[in-house]
C-alpha cells in the first residue's frame, strides 16, 4: 500500500476537499461526479471523471478524463511515470482540472495492457514492476510517442469540455518526460510541454528529444539534482538547443531527487513539488 497519509496531506495542501472524497485517494472506481458538494457555491467546482478509450494508429488508447463540470477549458495530455495510472496520478490530474483544465490521464502502455496495473509506486517497485513494464516500454520510440500525442490531442479537441481553437499542453514524468518534448509540434496541435525529472532528454542520435525542440514550442524542463549529477552536460545541451531555435524554454535543476513531484514517490519533496507545480500553471497560462 502507498503512504496514504502522504497522499492525504498532499491533497489537502493542493486540492479543495469539497471537490472529491476518499475514493480518489483509495483509487476506487467511484467517479468524482458521485461526490456531493458541501455547500451551494461548491457545485460549480465539481470535477467530472470518466474512463475513456479511442482509436490510435497502433490500437485503442485508454485513459481517464477529468474536467470541471461547467464550461470549456484548455486541454492537457497527462502522461504518468513508469508505474502508470494509479491514485497518485489521479490526484494530480484532479488538481490540474480544478485549476481549470480538461485533463486526459493517458495510459502509455495501452498497446499491451489497459487501466491501472499498480496501486502505487511501492507496489510497482516491490512486486516486479521493472521487469513487467520492460517489454511495454520497448515499444516506445520518437515516432510512436508522436503518434500517441497526436491521437490524444485530436481526441481532446473533439470533447465538449475542451475550449476550441487552443493549443494542447502535454506533461510527463520520469519515463514520459520526453513525451512532453516530442510533439507533434509540426501539426500545430501541441503548444506547451512540461517535463519533470524526465529521462532520456539528451541522448545519442538525430532523434534525441533535445534535438527536436521546436521554435514555436513553449517548454518547462525541470531536472532533479541527482539526474543532473549523473549527466551534468544534459542541461547545457538542452539550453543550447533551445537557444538555437529561439523558443520559450525554462530549464532548471531543482534541489530535489528524481521523482520529487509525485506524491507516492519515495523521493517526494512537497516544497519543491509545489514550486514545480506553480511553474507548470504559469506555463499553461502563457501558452494555452
Amino acid at each position: 500500500m502507498c503512504d496514504q497519509e502522504r497522499l492525504a496531506n498532499w491533497a489537502r495542501s493542493g486540492i479543495s476537499r469539497r471537490t472529491f472524497g476518499a475514493g480518489a485517494l483509495a483509487g476506487t472506481a467511484a467517479a468524482c461526479t458521485s461526490m456531493e458538494p458541501t455547500s451551494e457555491d461548491a457545485a460549480e467546482n465539481i470535477i467530472m471523471r470518466s474512463t475513456v478509450s479511442f482509436a490510435t494508429p497502433d490500437g485503442t488508447m485508454d485513459g481517464e478524463f477529468f474536467h470541471p463540470s461547467d464550461g470549456t477549458h484548455p486541454s492537457v495530455i497527462f502522461w504518468p511515470d513508469i508505474a502508470g495510472i494509479r491514485p497518485a496520478k489521479r490526484l494530480m490530474a484532479i488538481r490540474l482540472a480544478e485549476a481549470g483544465h480538461a485533463v486526459l490521464l493517458a495510459n502509455p502502455y495501452y498497446r499491451d495492457v489497459s487501466g491501472q496495473q499498480f496501486e502505487d509506486f511501492a507496489d510497482f517497485a516491490g512486486n516486479g514492476g521493472w521487469d513487467r513494464v520492460k517489454p511495454w516500454r520497448a515499444r516506445f520510440d520518437h515516432e510512436t510517442i508522436q503518434r500517441d500525442n497526436a491521437s490524444c490531442a485530436a481526441w481532446l479537441q473533439e470533447q465538449a469540455a475542451v475550449e476550441p481553437n487552443r493549443g494542447v499542453g502535454v506533461q510527463g514524468y520520469c519515463m514520459t518526460g520526453s513525451f512532453a518534448v516530442l510533439g507533434p509540434w509540426s501539426e500545430d496541435m501541441i503548444s506547451a510541454g512540461a517535463s519533470f525529472h524526465g529521462g532520456g532528454l539528451v541522448r545519442d542520435g538525430d532523434y534525441s528529444p533535445h534535438r527536436l525542440l521546436q521554435d514555436d514550442g513553449h517548454y518547462l524542463i525541470a531536472i532533479s539534482q541527482d539526474d543532473d549529477a549523473k549527466q551534468p552536460e544534459a542541461k547545457t545541451a538542452l539550453r543550447t538547443a533551445a537557444q538555437d531555435v529561439n523558443n520559450r524554454t525554462e530549464i532548471e535543476v531543482y534541489p530535489a531527487d528524481h521523482g520529487w513531484c509525485v506524491p507516492d514517490s519515495p523521493a517526494y519533496d512537497q516544497e519543491q513539488a509545489e514550486r514545480a507545480w506553480a511553474r507548470l500553471l504559469v506555463l499553461y497560462k502563457e501558452a494555452l
